[in-house]
């Protein structure tokens, strides 16, 4: 099952050692607060990333059902790593 998300905002900056660091913040249908994924990469290519809520922390339940989705669905994973990579005006 696929979720239904809505993107809020989402930024990524190259440092001067060309790491990319950045994060999207977005919505998911019927779960009561935003989340927000930051990404890391040393290459462009290869990311790491790391969930956590974007305000103030909500079920637990719902956040692990979240890391779960980004897990399995690369789909979303992509589209939340794109919307930071397209902020940050890199291609």
């Amino acid at each position: 099952m696929l979720i239904s998300y809505t993107i809020e905002r989402a930024a990524m900056q190259l440092d001067e050692e060309k790491h990319f660091t950045g994060s999207t913040v977005f919505t998911v249908e019927d779960h009561p607060e935003s989340y927000e994924v930051t990404f890391m990469s040393k290459d462009g290519k290869n990311w790491d990333y790391s969930l956590h809520f974007a305000g103030e922390p909500g079920p637990e339940e719902k956040f692990l059902q979240v890391d779960e989705w980004l897990e399995l669905h690369d789909d979303l994973f992509d589209d939340l790593l794109d919307a930071a990579i397209d902020a940050g005006g890199f291609e």
